[in-house]
């Protein structure tokens, strides 16, 4: 199935309209120009101030607050919030401003310019959406993948609608570990042409299902990963936000994974050993991850050299979790019996305790 593709970035339909006052604190002139080109070419208000001190007057009336790569600090008790703009060639600088500032998100223009056009649009009038909880390892190995299916298929038990995304191009494919690389549906290369805004429900009816929840995969096979641009990827997180209840992410560990997709996440999972060097790679990873609400997944026996209390004052993160050490999980993974081993008894309680942190923003009824 073709997704529908948006129009033009600078169509009107995108862009708020002109009782909707999008807000642009920078005073670089080239990043202004990039952001009046999306504006004004719809006839959208767009006001821009050179600093934080002349926009705290206008940031809570504003529909979206826009802030420069030049700006280093905001205003405190702000209630809208901001995402950061900057321009190709910055670099990975831009994400670590964004978590120092804590900015919800980051566009880098121009190519990011669809994707900002669609979230101006959005602001004016938002529609209900999901939950999108990114599930990441601490150090290498550390089971991030097993523990999102397992959460993903409890969530799919207690009725959520819910979709697992492989974040992690290199990563072989989470298809493989769901045994359901033969299952008919869109994998991530698939995407790879899409773009504007498109359509949650198509995105959903397109998409392959196993274990009762949809997944976006890419392939498992050894031909190289077609790659997939951070606006068509933005585009795809932003239609699974509005069409599913719960969005679960395996995110990878590398930088280019964690830039694209630990930003679009409300909640973040960190999946450690229960070893010190787990814990020192963990505290260092902390350092990439943007400025959301994150929690430790601690993988190991009861009993372990180093317990949760432990391991939590070495990150800096609390515990909200055991992942179970069960005998087979490599092996169920090689062979894509995860999700049967999903269904044990250890492992519901696992989920359980994940899903805990989510009833009241999830709709689901109670674990079998």
């Amino acid at each position: 199935m073709t997704l529908a593709k948006g129009p033009d970035p600078a169509a009107a339909a995108w862009l708020p309209d002109d009782s909707a006052e999008v807000l642009l604190v920078t005073g670089f002139s080239v990043l202004r120009s990039e952001v009046e080109r999306i504006v004004a070419a719809a006839g959208g208000q767009l006001r821009v101030v050179p600093d934080v001190a002349e926009a705290a007057k206008c940031w809570d009336s504003a529909a979206a607050v826009l802030v420069g790569s030049d700006v280093r600090e905001l205003p405190p008790r702000r209630r809208a919030p901001a995402v950061l703009v900057g321009l190709n060639g910055e670099g990975d600088s831009l994400w670590h401003l964004a978590a120092a500032l804590g900015a919800e998100r980051v566009a880098v223009l121009p190519d990011a310019a669809a994707w900002l056009a669609e979230y101006l649009s959005r602001s004016r009038s938002p529609e209900a959406g999901g939950l999108v909880l990114g599930v990441t390892g601490g150090c290498g190995g550390a089971g991030a993948t097993t523990s999102a299916i397992w959460i993903a298929q409890a969530a799919a038990g207690l009725g959520a609608r819910v979709l697992l995304v492989d974040g992690d191009p290199w990563g072989g494919g989470l298809e493989l570990a769901l045994a359901a690389e033969e299952t008919p549906g869109l994998r991530w290369p698939d995407l790879s042409e899409a773009s504007g805004s498109i359509d949650p429900e198509q995105l959903s009816d397109s998409l392959p299902v196993a274990g009762g929840f949809s997944f976006l995969s890419w392939p498992g096979s050894r031909d190289r990963p077609t790659p997939v641009d951070a606006p068509t990827t933005a585009g795809v997180m932003d239609a699974a936000r509005r069409g599913y209840e719960l969005v679960v992410v395996d995110i990878g560990r590398g930088s280019e994974q964690l830039h694209t997709f630990a930003w679009d996440c409300d909640r973040i999972l960190v999946v450690v050993p229960a070893l010190l060097k787990a814990a020192v790679a963990s505290a260092r990873l902390l350092q990439e991850l943007p400025p959301v609400e994150a929690a430790l997944l601690i993988r190991g026996k009861t009993g372990a050299a180093l317990d949760g209390a432990m391991i939590a004052e070495a990150v800096g993160l609390p515990v909200h979790g055991r992942v179970p050490e069960l005998r087979g999980v490599g092996a169920a993974s090689e062979n894509g019996r995860l999700l049967e081993l999903g269904k044990r008894r250890g492992v519901r309680h696992f989920a359980a305790s994940v899903l805990d942190l989510l009833e009241d923003e999830i709709p689901m009824g109670e674990l079998l």
